[in-house]
């Protein structure tokens, strides 16, 4: 075959011409085009799953988008897994087997009981918790029980792990366990109605949550038993969850001793057996400690002794001679190490094992314990057989399963960071950014199905938790392009409780970083995981900081994404997407659906226009009062007067309109918009229209009261005093020069209602006012006439004599006026006015009977009679 051409020589006659010559090459392929996420890592995977009644598009570029579910698009009635489909899981459950196994296997010893008791519970269809401390043996307990009870309940046995899981996540685990239903993730109603009719033994390991939370667990799966394994710290179920409590302590002092010489491969010597039962006592009789006590045995690790030239590329010493073997048979050579040693041994089995192994625990520490699938650790570590490192730990006891992974051991992180303290804490965040950077390439491959990187879940989790506090700006690239590349994963696998810690580490780490359109795309993501989950008030929180975001970008595509998903929300909590209520306030409800709140009534029991009335209690505004009935004639004036009396001039309130009738007033139509501008500018613009009033009203009211007091004028005298009338000798009569001057003012004859026309007067040459369309005479005694000044207030009247003056209330307008060619004569009226005489004597008072004064003067050119003018 062609090393440069592919394919047997016997297949290239196609390339050649019809006519024998030369071979033409084919012209190279371009490739395919395709979407490619932000890293550029390759095309995305665009994964359309259903849940509940949404139809939801996993989209990695833009952010996922949401719709309801066409009814052709909903998944059928669920199919439960058969008995094969079922063993598949159980062996998914749990973490694969170590590539190479460096101990030997140990059994389950001196748990014959416990694992009979257990057995009986679950046959009987009982709940049972099984309490012990970390290193005690419940995983391996576990594991003999489900054997036990594989045939028990119709739907088998179903493993489970409580490992950083919630109530609901443990639900939807346990419906995907029985039911066939790929791309499927039901609501909460269907959830439940599925969960109910299982019926199976669920073995649930490192539960992490009790109380109500395990009353929920129990009410939804009435048909199900539940073998918990949990330690004390974690809270106990309710008094009346009907859950047995099992306790796990240590083993004795013999099940250790044997446990011990399982460990080790051999039996143990007289020291050896010295040592070990004073490690049980220290112990306590945890298994877990005894597994660690038997890896030192083996490996002769002891403080001085471990050098890595003692052991092979696997971590096992090299086996000696048969005859050196025969000689040193049941004796030990290696000093045994201390109990305080043996109580914290990881720092010396570190040492002991190989290279491989100690990459494995560095990145197992600066991972928070989570330690990487062994199929990432020769290239995390650079080492092609690094995957046996795994099977290394598992024998010395440093790591443990959990759920489908593995884990350093409870106090080994401890003792490995007390160990390598200041080493291992410098690169703690380089290693990190490693594992960040290879995760971000792995999860981005097409070859690389979401279920498989979920099972990396807890890991790729604890690599974003340990850069989102870093303050290197190429850790925090590398922590958003991992949760970038990884969330879409999490939610196409159904693993929503990963996702959206993915995305809460993302969006963090975005934010610090300053990558506002990185933010933008987790905020859209955790809207929508919300809208999946029913939580409308944090859907629209983060979708509407995601448009804003992008708005600010010009980022179109991710807006309208958003703005659809925002629309989802607004149709499902029931308000229009242009007229949101605002946080705490109740919807708003039809005009006229409510009656207003009554408004106070005044002194005669009606209300005045415009009165304040008490404040709503909502934060809608409260309904105005009453709307008084303003015609052509009247002018409603709004009134703050105290006591509810009604302003000056203000027209009568008309009756509240019932509600519902009519149309509603402009208060209510300008609430109804819900803007609460206009209608404090109409009660600040009606405000200043009563203070106006008011003072107007009041400055009328009081003009004629005060007497006018003016300037001393030439022809009054310097001793004149208050309330003299001048003197008479100086003063000269009506009508001669230097008489006071009357300004010309409109006069006419009023109606009945004190409407007067639109007559002139002119003056005369004595200051008389003189009508200039001829005189009237012959007045009855009953007809007003007009007062200068329009008003019915009091005018004084002087005598010339220089009497005292007298100020005479009018009760009726005052005689009518005649104009003559001679003397001015008094026309006799039922109404006479005080009157000034031009004698020296004292003024003389006439009692009046109504109306007021009136001036009369001489005709144009005349002198002022002999007789008492009228002033």
């Amino acid at each position: 075959m062609d090393p440069t051409n592919r394919g047997s020589e016997a297949f290239h006659d196609d390339e050649q011409s019809s006519t024998g010559g030369p071979r033409k090459r084919r012209t190279p392929r371009e490739p395919e085009r395709a979407d490619t996420t932000p890293g550029g890592q390759g095309p995305v995977r665009v994964v359309q799953l259903v849940s509940g009644d949404y139809l939801l598009t996993v989209n990695p570029v833009d952010g996922s988008e949401i719709e309801p579910c066409p009814p052709g698009s909903l998944p059928a009635r669920p199919e439960r897994h058969g008995p094969e489909q079922r063993a598949e899981l159980r062996r998914a459950a749990v973490p694969p087997p170590p590539a190479r196994r460096a101990g030997p296997q140990l059994p389950l010893l001196h748990r014959e009981e416990e694992r009979e008791r257990l057995g009986r519970l679950l046959s009987r269809g009982r709940s049972v918790r099984l309490t012990g401390p970390a290193g005690s043996g419940r995983s391996v307990l576990l594991d003999a029980v489900a054997e036990d009870c594989a045939d028990l309940a119709p739907d088998g046995v179903v493993r489970l792990s409580g490992y950083r899981r919630t109530a609901g996540d443990l639900l939807h685990e346990l419906f995907a366990a029985v039911h066939h239903a790929p791309l499927h993730r039901p609501d909460r109603a269907g959830l439940m109605a599925a969960v109910q009719g299982i019926g199976a033994v669920v073995i649930l390991d490192d539960l992490e949550f009790g109380g109500v939370a395990l009353d929920e667990l129990l009410d939804a799966t009435p048909e199900c038993a539940f073998l918990f394994s949990a330690t004390p710290d974690v809270p106990a179920p309710s008094a009346d969850s009907h859950v047995e409590e099992v306790f796990l302590g240590g083993l004795g002092r013999t099940g250790c001793l044997e446990l011990l010489e399982r460990a080790v491969d051999r039996a143990l010597t007289d020291e050896e057996a010295d040592w070990a039962a004073d490690l049980w006592f220290e112990s306590e009789g945890l298994p877990l400690r005894f597994v660690q006590a038997g890896a030192l045995l083996r490996l002769g690790a002891t403080a001085g002794t471990a050098d890595s030239e003692a052991f092979d590329a696997f971590g096992e010493r090299p086996a000696a001679e048969d005859g050196a073997a025969g000689e040193d048979d049941g004796k030990s050579t290696v000093p045994l190490p201390t109990l305080a040693q043996a109580a914290a041994p990881a720092t010396l089995l570190a040492a002991a094992l190989g290279e491989a192994a100690r990459e494995t625990l560095r990145f197992a520490v600066a991972l928070g314990g989570e330690v990487p699938h062994q199929a990432h650790l020769p290239a995390l570590v650079g080492d092609t057989h690094a995957d046996a490192a795994v099977g290394e730990l598992l024998a010395c006891g440093l790591i443990t399963p959990v759920a489908a992974h593995y884990r350093l051991a409870t106090g080994v992180a401890d003792q490995l960071i007390a160990g390598y303290g200041e080493e291992w804490a410098r690169q703690s965040a380089t290693t990190a950014h490693t594992a960040a950077q290879h995760y971000a390439w792995w999860a981005g491959h097409p070859s690389v199905s979401p279920e498989r990187i979920a099972v990396e879940a807890d890991a790729i989790l604890a690599a974003l938790a340990a850069l989102t506090g870093e303050e290197d700006s190429g850790h925090r690239a590398a922590a958003v392009l991992l949760a970038r590349t990884a969330a879409p994963a999490f939610a196409a696998a159904l693993r929503w409780g990963a996702w959206e810690r993915c995305l809460r580490y993302g969006q963090e780490v975005a934010r610090i970083a300053g990558e506002v359109g990185e933010e933008a795309y987790f905020h859209h993501e955790l809207g929508v995981l919300a809208l999946c989950t029913g939580n409308l008030d944090r859907a629209r929180a983060g979708l509407e900081a995601s448009i804003g975001l992008r708005g600010v970008l010009a980022d179109k595509r991710g807006t309208v994404a958003g703005r659809r998903a925002l629309a989802l929300v607004a149709d499902r909590s029931g308000l229009a997407l242009g007229a949101r209520a605002l946080p705490g306030s109740t919807p708003p409800r039809a005009v006229g659906a409510v009656p207003p709140l009554p408004p106070r009534t005044g002194v005669d029991g009606r209300t005045s226009a415009g009165e304040e009335i008490p404040d709503a209690r909502s934060e809608q505004s409260a309904a105005p009062p009453a709307k008084a009935k303003v015609t052509d004639d009247t002018t409603a004036i709004i009134s703050r007067l105290p006591g509810g009396a009604p302003a000056v001039g203000a027209a009568p309130a008309a009756a509240p309109r019932p509600a519902g009738a009519g149309k509603g007033s402009w208060a209510q139509k300008l609430m109804s918009g819900g803007n609460r501008r206009n209608l404090l500018a109409a009660g600040a613009g009606a405000l200043l229209a009563a203070v106006l009033g008011t003072v107007v009203t009041l400055g009328a009211a009081s003009g004629g009261d005060a007497p006018r007091s003016g300037p001393v004028k030439p022809g009054q005298s310097a001793s004149q005093q208050d309330g003299d009338g001048g003197l008479s000798a100086d003063e000269p009569a009506a009508g001669e020069p230097g008489a006071p001057q009357v300004p010309a003012r409109r006069g006419g004859r009023g109606d009945k209602k004190g409407n007067w026309g639109d007559e002139a007067a002119s003056p005369g040459p004595s200051g008389s006012a003189t009508p200039s369309s001829g005189s009237e005479t012959g007045s009855s005694p009953g007809t007003p006439s007009k007062s200068p000044s329009g008003d019915t207030s009091p005018t004084p009247s002087k005598t010339p004599g220089g009497g005292d003056q007298t100020k005479t209330p009018p009760v009726d307008p005052s005689p009518s006026k005649s104009q003559g060619g001679g003397d001015q004569t008094k026309t006799p009226s039922a109404d006479p006015s005080p009157s000034k005489s031009q004698g020296g004597g004292d003024q003389t008072k006439t009692p009046p009977a109504g109306g007021t004064n009136s001036a009369s003067g001489p005709a144009p050119g005349g002198k002022p009679t002999g007789g008492t003018p009228v002033a």
